[in-house]
């Protein structure tokens, strides 16, 4: 946590993310960046205790670096966490943390309702590795208690909410889990949205290139929890090497200062779209935690301090609705990521879940009509007019 941040320091969220991570610009009110990849050493003692010492800052860019540990800093104080540690993307935290805390004959629990890269991941070169995942259904009441094996599973992971159906899990049932470490991956809420620390988790990790960076020109990715967890899978991520930018650090920094406004309109407009795209003929259902629809909208309301910036449509033509759709579109824009100013749509069988077997998407609720909306800054008046006039057959 950053020097002007306390564990009982009284500023709100939208204040912290104005305030944090500044120990290294000095009395600069931008970020400063520190580009460089190597620092001089005043002998061999002082080399000797930067080679061997924990996340030394002046050593070696894949160590650390001051602009780096600002962000992370600024993150730390969003989560209310002892530290955060930065990596190069958000798969780069998710692997990292998984070579970092398990072995082979070790056992992982997920949930079914992850992002189709991480699922890929555990799928993959974990099984190639001999560590066994078993998977369940997070909305689940009970269902990650049940599949811990004691003594063999090392990490449990979450996704709230997730992509791309916005299903949650519930914090305060995971983080009472006893045994295994807790790890949530938060990207769509974001720091401000909801803080899965103080249910109990031992690990919060986003892709910052989503809603912490905001601007679509960073790529990182970042976890939060304890300082002992957080340089325990630190002596492990320099071995893996995927070491985050100076650059897009400084950018990720700028993001944050504008995260609470940023989300405020955008959660707003995601909110005012779900609920005018719910009543549209062509639209078969609405994915939004905001909606008092949505099946845990209670949950929602309990643990997440806003609704998020991002909803997901069911066409109810299928793919050939999709297509007419993202071809008729004027102001969204199609693309795959979430969190930037723009308003963007994907189809996300066809991109951002393409990895899943048809049977995985099924079971997923990743349909051949399914739209993801990333709500950016635009008026919302000038959204919906375009999202609708895309709905309307020809």
């Amino acid at each position: 946590m950053g020097a002007d941040q306390l564990p009982d320091d009284p500023q709100q969220p939208a204040t912290r993310a104005i305030t944090a991570g500044r120990e290294h610009s000095g009395h600069a009110l931008a970020p400063a960046l520190w580009a460089s990849s190597v620092w001089q050493s005043t002998g061999l003692a002082d080399a000797n205790r930067r080679a061997t010492g924990t996340r030394s800052e002046e050593f070696y860019g894949r160590i650390a670096n001051p602009t780096v540990s600002s962000f992370e800093n600024a993150v730390a104080a969003l989560e209310g966490a002892e530290s955060s540690l930065a990596f190069a993307s958000g798969m780069g935290a998710i692997s990292t943390v998984v070579l970092a805390l398990c072995s082979a004959g070790d056992h992982i629990v997920a949930q079914r309702q992850l992002y189709s890269a991480t699922l890929a991941f555990l799928q993959g070169p974990c099984a190639r590795f001999g560590i066994e995942v078993s998977y369940v259904d997070g909305t689940e009441p009970g269902s990650f208690a049940a599949a811990i094996r004691p003594g063999r599973t090392m990490l449990v992971i979450a996704e709230t909410p997730s992509n791309p159906l916005l299903e949650l899990i519930d914090l305060d049932e995971l983080g009472a889990l006893r045994g295994p470490i807790k790890l949530v991956d938060s990207t769509f809420a974001t720091p401000l949205g909801q803080q899965p620390l103080a249910h109990g988790v031992d690990l919060s990790l986003h892709s910052a290139t989503k809603g912490i960076a905001g601007h679509n020109d960073a790529t990182l990715g970042v976890i939060s929890g304890s300082r002992e967890l957080l340089d325990s899978i630190w002596s492990y991520s320099v071995l893996h090497g995927a070491t985050p930018s100076p650059f897009d650090a400084l950018n990720a920094l700028r993001g944050i200062r504008t995260l609470a406004v940023r989300t405020t309109q955008q959660t707003a407009s995601a909110l005012h779209i779900a609920e005018t795209l719910s009543r549209h003929r062509g639209v078969a259902a609405v994915h939004y935690p905001g909606l008092h629809t949505h099946p845990q909208h209670d949950l929602a309301k309990r643990q997440m301090n806003h609704f998020g910036t991002v909803l997901t449509i069911d066409l109810a033509g299928g793919q050939p609705a999709a297509e007419r759709v993202l071809a008729n579109l004027r102001l969204v824009r199609v693309a795959t990521s979430l969190g930037g100013p723009e308003t963007i749509v994907c189809h996300a069988r066809t991109t951002t879940h393409v990895s899943l077997t048809d049977a995985e998407a099924a079971g997923q609720g990743v349909g051949p009509g399914l739209l993801r909306i990333s709500v950016g800054l635009e008026d919302c008046a000038d959204l919906l007019a375009d999202l609708t006039q895309a709905l309307s057959p020809t």
